[in-house]
């Protein structure tokens, strides 16, 4: 919880679950992971409970001088999976080198993408960002941007802060614990979900032992598979920001939206070639008040999420996100989808998702 915060009453908790599982008139209901796991405009559309896990399906594409991405759509879900390394300005490192200082944090939606890097420089061991916006972006959560805290909902400002420090805490268990993107499961980040959204424990109980096109750990977490790919250095990448508001039945409904780079090399001893994964999540989350809303004290209930990644493996339902690097980039064919920019946060996911509409594979502009 964060500094300063006011915590929640372990009675008032207690008293609430005790009078839903009694079924006290006016007891907190069980959410709804199947109302809630659709996109935002799809429920403000209709009353009807929309699946919470669909999806269009992703086609494998090759090409000769670009970098392919592959396209998935999952409730409100986009991936695109990049080949890197192609063009080697692509690659970067500002902020290495007597480059340009460091961006300050996100505050808003930038009303154009970052410029291109010069074309010319490689990434390196020692400098992994080179060439890349991502060179002047925060270390890790440093690069996300909390909002100041205010009343909302049912929460106070004290328990406003709170839930902005616990949503933090999901960022940093799904997408940057070390542990997690070395393959381990993502225990913290489960932990901080809702348990009474039973849909949605199945899909996670489910996307770790079976993973599928319908049951992806990728959607909300980031995992190489540590015996093909290892990280590069001990420094992610991020730009983003948090946004929240009153949701459903005073809820604090909270709106995350995060790029993450991520440099690999092959996981063999003496490898040096450097690409980039680059993954982009919206996650939108709801931390219900437990008068209305079933749910354990200090977790949310799942709302929505879209996923853009790049260089992550074109119709790639593994459980791992799978870069390329030249060998592997010289066998594939062009995307016949639309180019993407990676680095562009100008876009919303909503627009991304309706560019990329039925394509399987787009081309990126960049890595």
């Amino acid at each position: 919880m964060g500094k300063g915060g006011e915590s929640i009453p372990d009675e008032e908790w207690e008293r609430f679950l005790r009078e839903a599982e009694a079924g006290t008139k006016g007891a907190p209901e069980e959410p709804s992971a199947r109302a809630r796991m659709v996109a935002r405009r799809l429920r403000e559309e209709t009353d009807r409970p929309e699946p919470w896990r669909s999806h269009r399906p992703a086609r494998r594409q090759e090409g000769k001088g670009w970098y392919v991405i592959g396209l998935l759509v999952a409730v409100g879900l986009l991936v695109v999976a990049l080949d890197p390394g192609r063009v080697a300005g692509w690659f970067g490192g500002g902020g290495e080198g007597g480059e340009s200082a460091p961006l300050a944090v996100e505050s808003k939606r930038p009303d154009q993408p970052p410029p291109t890097e010069s074309t010319a420089r490689r990434p390196t061991m020692e400098q992994p960002f080179r060439g890349s916006p991502a060179a002047q972006w925060g270390d890790g959560t440093a690069g996300i941007g909390l909002p100041e805290a205010h009343a909302t909902g049912w929460m106070s400002k004290g328990q406003v802060a709170q839930t902005l420090e616990k949503t933090r805490d999901f960022l940093t268990a799904s997408s940057l614990d070390p542990g997690v993107l070395r393959g381990e499961q993502p225990k913290k980040a489960i932990a901080l979900i809702n348990p009474h959204q039973q849909d949605v424990q199945d899909y996670l109980a489910t996307a770790f032992r079976a993973p599928s096109r319908e049951n992806d750990p990728l959607l909300l977490f980031s995992r190489f598979e540590k015996t093909k790919v290892r990280l590069v250095g001990g420094v992610v990448k991020a730009r983003g920001r948090v946004t929240y508001q009153e949701g459903k039945r005073g809820a604090v409904e909270v709106t995350t939206d995060v790029t993450y780079v991520y440099p690999v090399v092959r996981a063999a001893a003496g490898s040096d070639e450097v690409a980039r994964t680059i993954v982009r999540r919206e996650v939108v989350m709801s931390w219900d008040d437990p008068a209305k809303v079933i749910v354990e004290p200090g977790t949310f209930s799942l709302v929505s999420y879209k996923v853009d990644s790049t260089n992550g493996g074109c119709d790639n339902f593994t459980g791992y996100l799978t870069p390329k690097f030249s060998t592997e980039r010289a066998a594939s064919r062009p995307g016949d989808g639309p180019e993407v920019d990676p680095y562009d946060r100008s876009t919303s996911m909503e627009t991304r998702m309706r560019k990329a509409g039925d394509a399987g594979c787009g081309t990126a502009t960049r890595s």
